[in-house]
């Protein structure tokens, strides 16, 4: 892929390297992280999702990028930016998401990365808006989006059974640039 690479105090969000699949699916395809994502991925959805993640760096410039620990270059999952193409979801708009291995929960690396994609989506990649989708039940991620500044949109939300077949709503929040203090 590109040369991209942006650095935080802890992290660097980069490219998709060969080598970093198998580390990032170890740590990350796993009952207690796929919970609210959809389960544990075959090979069959573990490499589709990698020509989707590759696709999106292809064809807009950004993707969910690999998340790399500068103390020790571990793997820690990913975060980034992609246009939203959720079937039923607001279609186009930029969005932020992220997955990180277990082990890396309650430490701020989601937070970091987070933020620094979201000054990327305003200052770099010139969006005006960026969404966030979750499921109800996932707390932990609607409440990095709350912290973040985002806001609940309930105007678009919308149905998937993809990742919670008993509560199909995906919840979104928001945040404007000009509400964005990064």
């Amino acid at each position: 892929m590109g040369n991209f690479r942006h650095e935080t105090e802890r992290l660097v969000l980069r490219d998709w390297r060969d080598e970093d699949w198998d580390l990032f699916w170890g740590a990350t395809n796993t009952p207690e992280v796929m919970r609210w994502l959809g389960g544990v991925c075959d090979e069959d959805k573990r490499l589709a999702a990698q020509g989707r993640l590759l696709s999106y760096e292809r064809d807009h410039g950004h993707t969910f990028w690999c998340i790399e620990r500068k103390e020790d270059g571990a793997i820690l999952g990913f975060c980034g930016l992609k246009r939203s193409n959720q079937a039923g979801g607001p279609m186009g708009l930029m969005e932020v998401g992220w997955r990180l291995r277990e082990d890396a929960w309650g430490k701020g690396y989601a937070k970091e990365a987070a933020s620094a994609s979201l000054d990327l989506a305003f200052d770099r990649f010139g969006a005006d808006e960026v969404v966030a989708f979750t499921v109800n039940k996932n707390v932990p991620s609607w409440g990095l989006m709350k912290r973040l500044g985002m806001r609940r949109r309930e105007d678009l939300d919308f149905d998937s059974a993809d990742f919670d077949d008993e509560d199909p709503t995906i919840i979104v929040y928001s945040i404007a640039r000009e509400d964005w203090h990064g």
